[in-house]
């Protein structure tokens, strides 16, 4: 076909000018791209197989190169551990904790400069994309710490012969599925993940790199992104999700949005288990200076500190009394359960910001539920640890937190716990300000049966020293105007009903009206004993020893009660023996009636 356009013989010869090396660009290309790709494959061989000191082993099925584009597409890529190096290193004690398996269906390296390569041996590329990758992790503790044989050489001196450089600005790990499989513990926990993204930047490694502590992998940053995760745990109990969670190693910074752990339903839960059944919601949560590296390969989590917002923490007591509790639940106390914690654990402060408590448990008396609730609760935790190093220096937890109690009176808490004590030993103390009484009705009705028709709280304090025996302590309400109904159930009709007769005596005779009783005068307090049940856990131990106390402020101790029932019992002889003689008296007059009938006739 004739060219019409190259009319003129200027056209011809530029066209010509063009088309030339072109066409010789293009041929010299098609070589290369045939030649240089077996190349590539030995190089990729070696260069792994020497990185990882013989460990590991990679192929793949197929490279294409676009030298004109500066790209490079391999295909099928697999990195394999060689377990018979593995086990040799693991007898020398020199193995890895984590050992991984890749297979990558398709790697895009973008913008490649090979004329830095191969005059300046600088391996420069901008981009690396891995599609659909499947990545597997086994842990398994081999060694504590880092182990450093004498001719030990960094990744940059082994490949130092052949590169001077290398350096990737980004790398994309694109809709990941990576599966762990953790072997430290008793037997073997294996997580699989679905919807994470990995991406690293600046990856870099030479001379100077090689030496950089704040470098991940050589990389300035390494950011893990995973949506939509859930499981359950071990015993089956409890489900978890999170919504979304972030990692960056750059900012040691660990983000979590929605956070959620609930328990099976009550009946399915307190079957199985003797514990407390928790419910935890948190939106925000996050780990700052987060050691992930150390995390990585020893599993000691360490961070200065974990904040908490927005979300609630809810307990339901086990009301199972009818099976034999075979361990003490000072397990559930907070230092015992941090000390029984597997992880070698380490935060220096944990922060909690509009968080809600609450503790309910049921009464198989009346048949109901009660609750205690610690609204918007805020405060911190200073020094939570299981490392032996940071225990010896510091062996007390401190917890400072301020809520509202019943959503009314500010509440200020602070707890000290004992973190080496054999008996789990703990004090805690605070102050609840004003707040009107009856707002407790939703704990007494229920639990003591017992319901506060009207009083104003004005000051609660208390101070208390426990330990897995007992908590013991002073304990003052201050309040007035107090009036009460006693309680009792009413099985027929499935509900609670009001005691007349030892309502107004327990007002009469019992129940102090005001705390104190004259104003100026010193108010009366409570100093408590309260003997732990073996079965009794950590919130139901704390409530009903506050309880307690109350009583006692109110007038409602032992000795009070048994005097006010022996008043009662005695007015109900008294009462009878009335009834008794007004029925002789009745008895006596009908029979002089019936008498003077008779004479009359």
């Amino acid at each position: 076909m004739k060219l019409n356009f190259l009319r003129h013989k200027w056209q011809k010869i530029a066209f010509s000018f063009v088309l030339v090396p072109v066409l010789i660009v293009f041929i010299i290309a098609l070589i290369l791209n045939h030649y240089l790709a077996p190349i590539l494959a030995t190089q990729v061989r070696e260069a792994v197989l020497t990185g990882s000191d013989s460990l590991y082993h990679a192929d793949f099925t197929k490279a294409e190169l676009h030298l004109l584009e500066g790209k490079v597409t391999i295909y099928n890529i697999s990195l394999i551990p060689d377990t018979v190096v593995y086990n040799r290193k693991k007898q020398q004690h020199i193995a890895p904790n984590n050992l991984v398996t890749l297979h990558v269906k398709k790697l895009i390296l973008k913008h490649i400069h090979p004329f830095s390569y191969y005059f300046r041996h600088k391996l420069n590329i901008s981009q690396i994309i891995l599609n659909e990758p499947e990545l597997n992790v086994s842990y398994t503790l081999n060694h504590t710490q880092d182990t450093v044989l004498k001719d030990y050489q960094t990744t940059w001196q082994k490949v130092s012969k052949a590169l001077r450089s290398i350096s990737v600005g980004q790398i994309y790990f694109n809709d990941v599925k990576f599966k762990y499989e953790d072997y430290s513990g008793h037997k073997v926990v294996i997580s699989t993940l679905k919807e994470m993204n990995l991406s690293a930047t600046d990856l870099l490694i030479d001379s100077a790199t090689q030496t950089d502590k704040s470098r991940l992998l050589y990389c300035k940053d390494i950011v893990m992104e995973l949506n939509n995760y859930s499981g359950k745990t071990d015993n089956g109990l409890y489900d978890y999700k999170i919504n979304y969670l972030r990692l960056s190693t750059m900012y040691s910074r660990l983000n979590i949005r929605g956070l959620q752990l609930q328990a099976a339903k009550n009946d399915l839960f307190f079957n199985k288990s003797q514990s407390d059944s928790f419910t935890l919601g948190v939106d925000s949560l996050q780990l700052n200076n987060f050691d992930f590296l150390n995390y990585h390969k020893y599993r000691r989590l360490k961070a200065s500190s974990l904040d908490l917002a927005d979300g609630d923490l809810r307990v339901f007591g086990n009301p199972n009394k009818s099976k034999r509790v075979t361990a003490d639940q000072v397990s559930t106390f907070p230092n015992v359960l941090v000390r029984n914690t597997d992880t070698d654990l380490t935060i220096d402060t944990i922060r909690l910001k509009h968080i809600d408590v609450s503790y309910s448990e049921f009464n198989a008396e009346t048949k109901k539920t009660g609750s205690v609730e610690f609204n918007n609760t805020s405060g911190e935790f200073h020094n939570v640890t299981t490392n032996k190093v940071a225990i010896a220096k510091n062996n007390i937890t401190d917890v400072r937190l301020s809520s509202y109690f019943m959503n009314r009176g500010r509440l200020d808490v602070q707890f000290l716990f004992n973190l080496t004590d054999a008996d789990g030993s703990f004090n805690y103390n605070g102050s609840l300000g004003n707040m009107v009484a009856n707002k407790l009705n939703q704990a007494t009705v229920p639990l003591a049966m017992l319901k506060i028709t009207s009083g104003n709280i004005n000051q609660f304090n208390f101070d208390i020293h426990a330990n897995r025996k007992a908590f013991k302590g002073r304990i003052a309400l201050l309040y007035n105007d107090l009036k009460v109904s006693i309680l009792e159930a009413d099985t027929a009709n499935n509900r609670l009903k009001k005691q007349q007769l030892i309502s107004i005596f327990a007002n009469l005779f019992v129940i102090k009206r005001n705390n104190p009783d004259v104003a100026g005068k010193a108010p009366r307090f409570s100093d408590v004993n309260y003997l732990r049940p073996k079965d009794s856990p950590f919130f139901k131990t704390v409530w009903r020893t506050l309880l307690q106390g109350i009583k006692e402020c109110a007038g409602l101790d032992e000795k009070s009660q048994q005097a006010a029932m022996g008043r009662l019992t005695e007015h109900k002889k008294n009462k009878q023996e009335r009834l008794v003689r007004k029925a002789e008296r009745k008895k006596r007059r009908a029979d002089k009636k019936a008498a003077k009938e008779i004479n009359s006739i």
